[in-house]
């Protein structure tokens, strides 16, 4: 069997955001590929729900551009879809095509491309959400864009009149998310076009529901007239956790807003009947906070908490959604290393019961025949586990069976040898910590010699690491190189309910280093571990616990600090919104107390590292901005450690994630080969010994063997 190596993710297929079709019988799905060192082809596939022996995937949609949230219409007759395919600039637009075959029509042409899709109860109209400027709405712009039209996203000088001016790798530039709706009838191409795209009687298709400047997001149909959305609101919105909830009445234009409540973000799922879930987190210290869901009536005006006695996070990767009895809500919640599906009925009579606890899931729908309840329903499930990066399944309820629909890999996976991780539990500070280990292939626990152990921390920090998902390539690669792996969910992880998370008030590193250190201890004692040998990484919240720990200890041979935080207060004026952790997590700003917030950070105890260190960051990452790394890197240059800052153009805080393959594949392969000249079990010399790209295969280098 050969190994799984960091160049093998060029061949590794992914599934997200499956949908049920309104009869159950098929699930459409995105299946996201890598299609060269710098793109990726996403396409829409539909598979059979059937036991198990449907035919392979089909692919629906072409392989041009980049294909997004596919949406099944009512009727289950059409799929909607945006893709990036024709635009020059990526803005993405919506495209329908029926599913009994034919072209797919592309209806929108809009300035501020399309994202957030949905349809209304009756099939006739698409709701979804675009950012544009206020010039671009005045001249039209995000109706229909006129031929020759380019995105001006460098403007010279940039103004800036925000508190928080930029995400996601980009400045806004004075672009906001709003509202709109389309006809699923209009056409744009092939006739004459009016703004909108335009429907048969010569007058616009588009109509422009939200027409000021705020931040507006979340639409979702109640009845087939009206439309709940979401804006953020306060004295500044972007200084807020206030989001109002909208109800907005298209026959009339009439808007009436219901309620506030308080989150990061909240996705809506509605009624025709005006009962309205949403997302909720108490705001004092919000970050600290566990989201409940609430539900909100508008024949009463009564809110409910529909999760107060369920000591756990929802998920923010699978949204709260009504089941086809209209009666129960179905959400889901990180739970102590995989990802649980709840269910609960509306009017909270009872609480929420656990449906199913399988795996690692990037996505889910919930689907079944008209009133089906929750011991009848079907479920879509995106998943990973540890024997394969992802595929999509079906749980049946009535069952109680999961079928998998899909084998993604199964050609990259039939020769491969792929670990399967060992639990540990173990206990610190009084606490029971989980965690696994991984080891190589061919491992040999009685054998006379040992092996080097390398340590993953993750980010978050409120976030939860499981045997699969987003970090199944990079932990089966460093284990097939010789390398022992542990990762855990310390303290301040989710899913392990909101003390556990809480428990790094006011101190991100100590907490933590005393649960990996824990962690540590329990796995050289239970394998044969050279403990001269233990090498760490992580990235985000991950890459500031590394260079906490070798500013705190010299028990680590090497580390690779990966899109970290190593200033707090540089962090803090940096950083997108997420500056409220630094208010949440350790409730302080910097001018309140600079020297101890310089105490908190990894650049405070810079000056006491010895291990050799290697700083990843990418030049466009708006989460944990490179000016902090580059700071940490010049203090550890100046004294003398042995060190080296890699940086990834083009790349935001993704980058290990979405990133560009070849720098995927770059990355993977430059931790390993740090790790290997620093490790007595690898005949390699040092990276800083060698030319910088020397036994690296990404980003068409001429070598082609793996990090040697």
């Amino acid at each position: 069997m050969k190994p799984i190596t960091a160049a093998a993710y060029h061949d590794i297929a992914k599934p997200a955001d499956p949908r049920v079709s309104p009869d159950g019988e098929r699930v459409a799905f995105l299946r996201r590929r890598p299609k060269s060192d710098e793109t990726y082809e996403s396409t829409v596939h539909l598979v059979e729900a059937g036991d198990g022996d449907a035919d392979e995937p089909r692919r629906f949609s072409l392989a041009e551009g980049a294909d997004a949230e596919p949406r099944w219409s009512p009727s289950g007759d059409r799929i909607a879809f945006t893709s990036t395919r024709g635009p020059d600039d990526d803005r993405r637009q919506l495209w329908i095509l029926p599913v009994a075959g034919g072209e797919a029509r592309r209806i929108t042409d809009v300035g501020g491309g399309v994202s957030d899709v949905v349809w209304s109860p009756d099939g006739d109209r698409l709701a979804f959400v675009q950012s544009v400027t206020a010039e671009d709405r005045a001249a039209d712009r995000d109706l229909s864009v006129p031929d020759g039209y380019e995105l001006d996203e460098h403007p010279d000088p940039r103004v800036i009149d925000r508190t928080v001016f930029r995400s996601e790798e980009a400045f806004f530039g004075g672009r906001r998310p709003g509202i709109y709706v389309v006809d699923a009838d209009a056409f744009v191409d092939g006739v004459e076009r009016t703004n909108g795209g335009g429907r048969a009687d010569g007058t616009p298709s588009i109509e422009r529901v939200t027409d000021r400047d705020a931040d507006f997001g979340a639409p979702e149909w109640g009845d087939a007239d009206t439309l709940y959305y979401t804006e953020s609101v306060g004295g500044d919105p972007d200084d807020s956790d206030e989001i109002a909830i909208h109800a907005h009445d298209l026959a009339t234009n009439a808007v009436e807003r219901l309620h506030t409540t308080t989150d990061w973000a909240s996705p809506l799922a509605a009624t025709a009947d005006g009962r309205i879930a949403f997302t909720h987190a108490e705001p004092d210290r919000i970050s600290l906070r566990q989201t409940d869901l609430h539900l909100l009536d508008r024949a009463d005006g009564s809110v409910i908490s529909l999760t107060d006695g369920l000591d756990r996070d929802l998920d923010d990767g699978v949204a709260p959604q009504w089941g086809p009895d209209g009666e129960t809500l179905y959400f889901a919640t990180p739970d102590e290393g995989e990802t649980a599906l709840w269910h609960v009925p509306a009017d909270g009579s009872t609480a929420p019961k656990r449906l199913l606890r399988e795996g690692t899931v990037s996505g889910a729908t919930v689907g079944g025949d008209d009133g089906a309840g929750p011991d009848e329903v079907t479920v879509a499930l995106a998943r990973s586990e540890w024997d394969h990066p992802g595929d999509v399944f079906l749980f049946d309820a009535a069952a109680g069976t999961t079928t998998r629909l899909t084998e993604l890999n199964a050609d990259l996976l039939a020769d491969r040898h792929v670990g399967e991780p060992e639990e540990v539990r173990f206990e610190s500070d009084g606490t029971e910590i989980q965690g696994w280990v991984l080891t190589p292939p061919e491992f040999d626990p009685d054998a006379d010699g040992k092996y080097p152990l390398a340590v993953e921390i993750h980010g978050g920090p409120h976030a939860m690491w499981s045997t699969a998902g987003t970090m199944w390539h990079e932990f089966q690669t460093l284990a097939a190189r010789g390398y022992v792996v542990f990762w855990s969910n310390p303290r301040g992880s989710t899913g392990y309910g909101e003390a556990f998370s809480r428990a790094i008030d006011r101190d991100w590193g100590e907490t933590t280093l005393a649960d990996v250190t824990a962690g540590v201890d329990e796995t050289i004692d239970r394998y044969p571990i050279d403990e001269g040998n233990v090498l760490v990484t992580g990235g985000s919240f991950g890459g500031f616990m590394t260079a906490w720990a070798v500013g705190r200890t010299d028990r680590f041979r090497a580390a690779v600090a990966q899109r970290g935080v190593y200033d707090l207060t540089g962090f803090y004026g940096s950083t997108d919104g997420a500056y409220g952790l630094l208010e949440g997590d350790f409730d302080t700003v910097p001018s309140e107390e600079p020297g101890w917030l310089w105490e908190q950070s990894p650049t405070g105890h810079a000056h006491e590292v010895d291990t050799p260190t290697l700083l990843i960051h990418s030049e466009d990452d708006t989460r944990t901005p490179i000016c902090t790394a580059e700071l940490y890197h010049r203090i550890l240059r100046k004294n003398g450690v042995g060190t080296r800052l890699v940086r990834y153009p083009r790349e935001g805080h993704e980058l290990s994630r979405s990133g560009e393959p070849g720098h995927i594949v770059d990355r993977i392969e430059r931790i390993a080969r740090w790790f290997d000249g620093y490790s007595e079990y690898h005949d390699a010399p040092r990276a800083l010994d060698r030319p910088a790209d020397a036994g690296l295969t990404a980003s068409g280098r001429e070598s082609t063997t793996e990090a040697e």
